[in-house]
């Protein structure tokens, strides 16, 4: 390892947090005797931030708290909308409560019993976050309640974007930059290079679930089928899928080549977050793309060391690109 500078040996104190495992979601609304003060309920956000946000954390740490706080709150809303989709009720079930949670997201309204509400509805008067883009990422979320498969990579091109994108957008509100109009369809494209990504590294957990989100014509152009044999392997060809897996990967590389560019429109700490979770994410492209076997034989994922690393390395680019 390189000499530690005193802006990353700085970063190395504020990222270096206890290995936390991660837990089952605890993000429903809570009917509690009293209300929820605005304190409590960033410190419930920032628990679940904490232990469940994984890749998104390690970026989310190099911020100042008052936008870290902020971001906390949009997590937590956004998990608490991805454990429905994702959970074990019956289809039904799970449209409705969307459904239901779509009604929450009028901000004017009062919610002094859900700490995620709370902190939104504060987070929102500090900073001008388009809320209107959790209804994107309810639709994206709905689609997958449904089993939705796509066509054409135009089709999973919007998935991508209310899934994905939505939180860009989200995030880009409390970010702040000079030209949203230029900055937002940046966002938008990180974050469809961030849900390939996922795709490809969640490719055999999903289509274990049933889902397959690859679209029918790339699977057709390779020959694939990603039909799963009785010991929960892939049944196509190795080199089929290898090379499927290369073509997709390609693709994300021209998204994060695009989203990257959103970076000089943020100030460098909002910068150096963005960094980091784009970085640990291209760097999780580059080893499935070298190892598509090994990708669709187990869950790939980098090290805690290396993603501090990573956030290290953004966080010491901000401080010299600020001294500039």
């Amino acid at each position: 390892m390189g000499e530690i500078t005193p802006t990353a040996a700085a970063a190395m104190m504020l990222i270096r947090t206890p290995r936390l495992r991660r837990r089952p979601g605890n993000t429903s609304s809570r009917d509690e005797t009293g209300p929820v003060g605005v304190d409590d309920a960033y410190r419930l956000c920032e628990q679940i931030m904490r232990t469940q946000a994984r890749n998104f954390s390690y970026g989310l740490r190099l911020l100042p708290a008052p936008k870290r706080r902020a971001l906390s709150a949009i997590y937590a809303l956004a998990r608490r909308i991805d454990d429905i989709a994702d959970g074990n009720a019956p289809a039904g079930q799970r449209q409705a409560r969307l459904s239901a949670l779509r009604a929450t997201l009028d901000v004017t309204a009062p919610a002094p019993h859900d700490p995620v509400l709370v902190a939104l509805r504060d987070a929102t008067h500090r900073y001008p976050i388009p809320i209107e883009a959790f209804a994107d990422l309810i639709d994206g979320c709905t689609a997958d309640v449904h089993g939705t498969t796509y066509r054409t990579f135009e089709d999973l091109l919007g998935y991508c974007k209310c899934v994905a994108g939505s939180i860009g957008r989200l995030s880009l509100g409390v970010f702040g930059t000079a030209d949203v109009r230029a900055a937002t369809p940046l966002a938008d494209a990180l974050g469809v290079a961030l849900q390939i990504t996922n795709i490809l590294r969640d490719l055999r957990e999903d289509r274990l679930a049933g889902r397959v989100y690859l679209p029918e014509r790339d699977l057709r152009r390779f020959g694939c089928t990603l039909v799963i044999d009785e010991r929960g392997r892939f049944a196509d060809p190795p080199d089929r899928l290898a090379a499927l897996v290369r073509f997709e990967a390609d693709r994300a590389r021209g998204w994060f080549a695009t989203g990257t560019r959103l970076l000089p429109m943020l100030d460098p700490r909002s910068a150096a977050c963005t960094a980091t979770m784009a970085l640990i994410y291209r760097r999780l492209l580059d080893r499935i793309s070298a190892d598509p076997a090994g990708a669709l034989a187990a869950r790939l994922s980098l090290t805690t060391r290396e993603k501090t690393m990573v956030a290290v390395g953004a966080l010491a680019q901000a401080g010299r690109g600020r001294g500039r």
